[in-house]
């Protein structure tokens, strides 16, 4: 299965490899696509990756993780965002960007926003609430950066709503404490990710996928039971699928294994009926193929292991022993 096509949102994937959405830290105070953007994407197009998720993309300068990040705040950074897709393209994969903005944990000069004023960690500052004002520019942001990716030519959009960034900020009642229209019960907590999505879609026709932090090991945080009623409004919605992670939206390491957060996403995928994608050390093709076969998640998300080997698809195939085509001008050594 792990070869096979999969069709999403009226596009056709190649394989059930998805390049996972990893920082960079590659650019500079412009935001703006660098040579090792083109380098870095295209090797894996290269090395048959069937979809490729660019890094979290600061929706506005504020909203970046670090002064290094991708940004897509202005239309001057188009042209560079599509260069990386006319070459993911030309090399034969689809290709997708994950819209982000940091919130409290935006590590720059300026004041982090919040949905409400507590610090990530003691050694983090404490981030200004949102006003309301606030928060309608940043839905409009996610809107704007939509329309851009969709200048670009990208084939999927990824909203980040994990890891203690914006949007998990607003969901989680660890980090929201607020008692208005965006706080208190699970319904307001999900109203900025709500009005988020829909400010997208009316920009956007694609794929819409939405990453989210399954569990955050912290008293008070959110957990697999309580992302059940996230998944099942995100697919009255309309998105089409969620990449399930866990974690970072408090200081707490969890305990990792091969596969730790696959249950995550297999519950989410058959209490909510909605596709998703699994992701958490996910290194060899045998454990990618019994995720798929199990049916306990569509899509398969590779981070490190697909930095450590841009042609980790070719070494599935030899240990699954299945037919992957290489690139013409590989195919002496394939």
């Amino acid at each position: 299965m792990l070869f096979s096509p999969y069709t999403i949102g009226g596009l056709t994937l190649k394989n059930r490899i998805v390049m996972s959405p990893m920082c960079m830290y590659a650019s500079d105070d412009s935001g703006e696509v660098k040579d090792w953007h083109y380098v870095h994407y295209a090797s894996r197009a290269v090395g048959q990756v069937g979809l490729i998720v660019l890094e979290a993309t600061a929706v506005t300068p504020e909203g970046r993780i670090s002064a290094r990040d991708l940004g897509i705040w202005q239309d001057g950074q188009i042209e560079g965002l599509r260069r990386v897709v006319e070459s993911v393209h030309g090399f034969g994969a689809h290709i997708g960007i994950q819209l982000a903005h940091a919130g409290r944990k935006a590590v720059l000069d300026t004041p982090a926003l919040a949905p409400s004023p507590i610090p990530f960690s003691e050694s983090s500052k404490t981030p200004k609430e949102a006003s309301l004002a606030d928060i309608q520019a940043a839905v409009q942001a996610f809107s704007d950066a939509a329309e851009r990716a969709k200048q670009a030519g990208f084939d999927v959009i990824e909203l980040h709503a994990a890891h203690g960034y914006l949007i998990n900020e607003f969901l989680s009642p660890h980090s929201n404490h607020r008692q208005d229209a965006y706080g208190g019960d699970a319904e307001r907590r999900f109203r900025f990710l709500r009005e988020t999505v829909e400010a997208v879609q009316a920009r956007w026709n694609g794929p819409l996928f939405v990453r989210i932090s399954a569990n955050e090991y912290v008293e008070g945080g959110l957990t697999p039971e309580d992302y059940i009623y996230i998944a099942l409004q995100l697919k009255a919605l309309g998105v089409h699928l969620i990449d399930v992670s866990s974690g970072g939206n408090a200081p707490v390491a969890p305990d990792v294994y091969p596969g730790y957060q696959v249950p995550f996403a297999e519950k989410l995928r058959h209490e909510a009926n909605l596709p998703v994608g699994a992701v958490g050390l996910i290194t060899s093709a045998q454990q990618a193929e019994e995720i798929l076969q199990n049916g306990r998640a569509d899509l398969i998300f590779l981070g490190r292991a697909l930095l450590r080997d841009p042609y980790w698809a070719r070494t599935a195939a030899r240990e699954l022993q299945a037919e992957l085509a290489p690139p013409p001008s590989y195919s002496r050594g394939w």
